[in-house]
């Protein structure tokens, strides 16, 4: 019975939906977590009657025709890429990004990595480094004498210098942005990397013009919903329970058959 085969797929796809959602809800403390959402699509049809065939010599049409649907599948889980919010932790090293854009990480293979999260500290070098000791392009490296740090919102590094008037500038933070912020590839640990889908990496400095800035002593937060996603659980468990109905009456129809065909 084709019934079977369609609601097992139904549960299939709820089951995904359920493991979307689980993961956006552990996430939800995780720094500069984008949320995710699953999208469905219905599977190819059986044409019983062809819509639009000839039904008479004098050629009158079907208007509608029998088309039968074989189920679901998941097409995407694509990233909701909206601005968490930016809470303030006042360390001078925790820095975000307040509108578009990635910061530029520099991986142990000499790869590029990309993240929002700013949690970073600094290195036995004096580079500004992220919690996994990744280099934060362009290399920006502090003075062991420095006694503070400032980054403006343009990405400005400067270093106050004990015996100079003035602070010093160490270095200048870029964003980078992606045509596709959606085709990143996510590899754990807040990181993303390039894709044929992503499009090529577009630097520049932070508060021109398609670039956010940079807030110092902040650190964006999971964009999140609690109340929003508890609410999709219910719905995605409420439409498994009603695709396992589905297979419950489906079974019960094919032992009546059985038993009529066997009397």
């Amino acid at each position: 019975m084709r019934a079977l085969n369609i609601a097992a797929t139904g549960m299939f796809a709820q089951q995904t939906n359920v493991e979307v959602i689980a993961n956006n809800l552990a996430n939800m403390n995780t720094t500069a977590y984008k949320q995710q959402r699953a999208e469905f699509q219905d599977l190819l049809y059986q044409n019983v009657e062809q819509p639009g065939a000839q039904t008479s010599d004098s050629g009158t049409l079907l208007p509608s025709g029998i088309q039968l649907g074989a189920g679901v599948r998941t097409a995407a889980v694509y990233r909701i890429n909206s601005q968490g919010t930016l809470n303030n932790t006042g360390n001078p090293y925790d820095l975000a990004i307040n509108g578009a854009g990635y910061f530029r990480i520099t991986m142990p293979d000499g790869t590029d990595a990309y993240t929002r999260a700013g949690n970073f500290a600094l290195s036995p070098e004096g580079q500004i480094v992220t919690d996994k000791g990744y280099v934060v392009a362009p290399g920006i490296a502090v003075p062991a004498t420095a006694t503070a740090i400032t980054v403006n919102a343009q990405g400005q590094v400067q270093a106050t210098i004990p015996g100079q008037t003035a602070p010093q500038q160490v270095g200048q933070f870029e964003i980078t942005r992606f045509p596709n912020e959606g085709g990143l590839n996510a590899v754990g640990d807040n990181l993303f990397t390039e894709t044929p889908s992503s499009g090529s990496p577009q630097s520049g400095v932070p508060g021109s013009i398609g670039y956010g800035t940079i807030q110092q002593g902040f650190l964006e937060g999971a964009n999140v919903n609690a109340v929003e996603e508890m609410t999709s659980l219910i719905t995605a468990q409420r439409a498994y329970e009603m695709n396992s109905k589905v297979i419950t009456a489906a079974d019960e129809m094919l032992q009546m058959t059985s038993r009529l065909a066997g009397s």
